[in-house]
């Protein structure tokens, strides 16, 4: 099949494989029907909505891209974890929240979106604002008492990894 045609067919297959998966957990099953269901809507929404896509950014390394999500994943339920015991055991007056300017070394729109929404989806920190010029990202923690180290932390084990996927 040439590339071209390919390419109408299935403009993003890993969207498809995503929307069939998603779709298979919405029904809680995985029945012959369901993943019929599921792959005809998986190639169908991809076709519709290329046009709204003209632009796909390059994911250089995709590996990485996976080795990026498991760490964030990671992140989340260490810091669900550690946001619970500052809640139930700590007291209010203990934590130090704190507003924290992260300088963005990132350029493309699409990967400073996906640091900002890492930031968010970590309990504890939200990406509450990003500089007209787009060099720097505002976060507020929960509880801070380093922010220098947060912010050298966020720029260390995020922003590193995603200039290497978005080049």
């Amino acid at each position: 099949m040439p590339l071209r045609l390919t390419r109408r067919l299935a403009p993003h297959p890993l969207l498809t494989v995503i929307l069939v998966a998603v779709w298979c957990l919405l029904n809680n099953s995985a029945t012959l029907g369901t993943v019929v269901f599921g792959t005809i809507l998986g190639v169908l929404i991809p076709i519709v909505t290329a046009a709204y896509w003209p632009d796909r950014p390059p994911v250089a390394r995709p590996f990485r891209l996976v080795i990026y999500c498991l760490i964030v994943i990671y992140d989340i339920i260490k810091s669900n974890a550690q946001v619970a015991w500052q809640i139930l055991f700590k007291p209010d007056s203990s934590l130090q929240p704190a507003w924290i300017v992260i300088p963005l070394d990132l350029k493309k729109p699409e990967a400073i979106t996906l640091l900002a929404g890492s930031i968010t989806l970590t309990p504890g920190t939200l990406s509450a604002d990003l500089s007209a010029d787009g060099t720097a990202l505002l976060v507020h923690a929960l509880h801070a008492p380093d922010p220098d180290g947060v912010r050298d932390d966020i720029k260390s084990r995020y922003e590193r990894r995603l200039k290497e996927i978005f080049p």
